[in-house]
């Protein structure tokens, strides 16, 4: 089935279970990354954290997640626009989170256009 699909409703539900699950795995290597210590000067929950005005962690982990759920409602909501197979639209779509975080986020977190701030290793 790779043909653009316009009809049915997407499924939402669907959507945000898939977006917690890719937010664990991204957490999981987040975490690993941290504790063998690479590129600490890149780190997403401190700079949502500080971006949220708060020094909570918990609240940046929380966002995060949301983040994430958001993200896989967008995807369930865009998917069926792509064409391919669910890799190749995935990893399509994927391209739109990736800009916002380098052109936008980054920016607004302090770290730069494509978080040149941090160093050449961040994107």
């Amino acid at each position: 089935m790779t043909d653009i699909v316009l009809t049915g409703k997407p499924d939402i539900a669907r959507g945000m279970w898939a977006g917690f699950l890719a937010t664990v795995a991204l957490s999981v290597l987040m975490l690993a990354k941290h504790a063998m210590g690479l590129m600490p000067e890149l780190d997403p929950i401190g700079m949502i954290t500080k971006m949220l005005g708060t020094s909570t962690p918990v609240i940046g982990w929380v966002m995060h997640f949301m983040i994430g759920l958001i993200w896989g409602v967008a995807f369930a909501l865009t998917s069926r626009l792509f064409p391919g197979p669910f890799w190749i639209k995935g990893m399509l779509f994927s391209v739109a989170p990736w800009l916002i975080m380098m052109i936008a986020m980054m920016p607004m977190a302090g770290a730069g256009l494509f978080g040149m701030g941090i160093g050449v290793a961040a994107p």
